[in-house]
C-alpha cells in the first residue's frame, strides 16, 4: 500500500513539474500576461532563486538537496 502511495506521489510531482515547465515556456513566449495562467510563474521562480541565492551556502545546499531528492527516484 505504501509503495502504491509513493508511486502516486511521484507521478503527481512529475506532472506538477511538467506543468510548471510548460507555464514557464508559455510566459517566455507570450510574456507575463498569459490569460489562461492567471499567475506569474516566472516571477515566482525568479524570486525563489534570488532568495536562495541571497542565503549563500544554505541556498546552494538546499538546491543540491532538492535536485538529489528528485534524481534519486
Amino acid at each position: 500500500m505504501l509503495d502504491q502511495l509513493k508511486s502516486w506521489l511521484r507521478e503527481i510531482a512529475e506532472v506538477g513539474l511538467l506543468i510548471i515547465a510548460a507555464a514557464i515556456v508559455l510566459e517566455i513566449i507570450f510574456g507575463s500576461a498569459v490569460p489562461f495562467l492567471g499567475v506569474g510563474i516566472l516571477d515566482n521562480v525568479v524570486a525563489l532563486t534570488a532568495q536562495l541565492g541571497a542565503e549563500g551556502l544554505v541556498g546552494i545546499i538546499t538546491i543540491g538537496l532538492v535536485v538529489w531528492l528528485y534524481m534519486r527516484r
